[in-house]
């Protein structure tokens, strides 16, 4: 059977209008229905390959005969894409799969998880600012992994609402009960609560002597989008205190160590939530192994250039890289572009820096950010000005750092890439200006 299908052309805008006329008010709505990655879901509705059965899986729930709507794949074009790509690199390439639709190997991040996960009480750290692409490695990583007798699970804590994430006691027993329905065993929070021992305690007891007994094989659980929990004072210390603390179980040498031996942590985050704290403080600082993630390199930008069909030189990627470096999220966003709207890279340099680019949103985000902290925004203002790197306060280079915004050169800073030092000055204008001359 054909391994990957996509919707013809001429019913893309029909399968779009479905989401709506089926009552999914966004696509991730419909992604969570069907337990499929938002990607997978984006390239079906934008007429890409995805892989057969999530086809006929999306089409089904959207009311369409798979069969009527579905193109297959040009094999003949598609094994000569692959060629290429393992001639140009063959230590980058990796076959297309269901929810890792153009994925390029992220080495050696992806080895060191896979070397750490063998552990028994194994805790990594993926840690970088958002859209680096810590999630598609936690979920590529879980994916190898779940084929070695490892049970996987994902929790995000973008499922949290407020009511849970501003209480201690409602947050942990949130936290319990998820976790216990990603295993699908029956919430028994109430046999092992007891409200004088304190949250962690009983968080601990009924990991302990509940969810990790149920279990026959290693317990990988992936816990992503921790960052909503660092942003709440009221439980993020108690939190990473607990993380801390069954890292610690599972090193001892006592009754309850082989229990915790069976549970692997990854806990997924961006470095953005620490802007808002003090330089010093880390919440999970010196807990286990951790991975910050790098830009990608040109043969990742040419190889990911090539699985969208685009037939580009060095000089092209290295054109892109000019002007957004490495990000993972700007350099796809560019392909994406570029693939479906069939428009030239030339053209989307151009307007990249004005409201009329395609990376206003994510430029939008950071100067909101920003403007909210006047003496950040003059601090990345002289940055943003200056035509070598500066060296500025050890605060502000942390915290600009961690918004992804600057680069470190030794004990000085730049922008990140050129599309901040086109953007930014600009529009933090007068307030930066201000600031600044003070």
């Amino acid at each position: 059977m054909t391994r990957s299908f996509r919707v013809k052309q001429d019913y893309i805008a029909k399968v779009k209008l479905a989401v709506q006329y089926k009552g999914y008010p966004r696509q991730q709505d419909l992604a969570d229905e069907l337990e499929l990655s938002l990607a997978t879901v984006s390239n079906f509705l934008n007429g890409k390959f995805v892989y057969n059965l999530n086809f006929q899986e999306i089409a089904e729930k959207l009311g369409f005969d798979w069969t009527e709507i579905c193109e297959t794949q040009n094999k003949e074009s598609h094994k000569s894409r692959k060629e290429n790509i393992k001639r140009l690199n063959p230590e980058l390439y990796v076959e297309r799969e269901p929810d890792n639709f153009q994925y390029i190997e992220r080495e050696p991040y992806e080895s060191q998880c896979y070397e750490f996960l063998a552990k028994p009480g194994a805790l990594i750290r993926i840690k970088a600012p958002e859209e680096m692409g810590k999630t598609t490695l936690l979920s590529r990583v879980l994916s190898r992994v779940n084929q070695q007798n490892y049970k996987t699970r994902t929790l995000s804590f973008e499922l949290a609402d407020c009511t849970v994430l501003n209480n201690l006691r409602q947050f942990s027993r949130w936290f319990c009960a998820s976790v216990a329905k990603k295993l699908e065993l029956p919430n028994n929070l109430d046999d092992y609560w007891d409200d004088i021992f304190g949250c962690n305690s009983n968080t601990t007891a009924y990991f302990q002597d509940y969810l990790l007994p149920k279990i026959d094989s290693p317990l990988v659980l992936a816990l992503d989008n921790v960052d909503r929990v660092f942003e709440h004072q009221a439980i993020a210390d108690d939190f990473c205190r607990l993380l801390r603390g069954w890292y610690d179980l599972a090193r001892r040498s006592d009754r309850n160590s082989a229990i915790w031996n069976k549970l692997r942590l990854i806990i997924a985050h961006s470095t953005e939530v620490y802007s808002a704290l003090d330089v010093n403080h880390s919440p999970l600082s010196n807990v286990g192994f951790v991975i910050e993630l790098a830009e990608l390199t040109i043969e990742q930008v040419q190889n990911l250039a090539e699985l969208h069909e685009l037939n580009w030189q060095a000089s092209q990627a290295n054109q892109l890289m000019a002007m957004v470096g490495g990000h993972p999220y700007l350099v796809k966003l560019t392909l994406d572009y570029i693939y479906r709207q069939n428009v030239t890279l030339d053209y989307l340099l151009q307007i990249a820096p004005t409201e009329a680019g395609i990376f206003r949103d994510h430029l939008r985000k950071h100067l909101g950010t920003l403007k909210q902290h006047p003496e950040l925004a003059a601090a990345f203002y002289e940055v943003a000005i200056a035509t070598e790197p500066v060296q500025i306060s050890s605060e502000q280079v942390f915290k600009l750092h961690s918004l992804g915004l600057v680069k470190l050169q030794g004990n000085q800073v730049t922008p990140r890439c050129n599309l901040y030092r086109q953007y930014f000055p600009e529009r933090l204008g007068v307030q930066g200006q201000m600031v600044y001359n003070s």
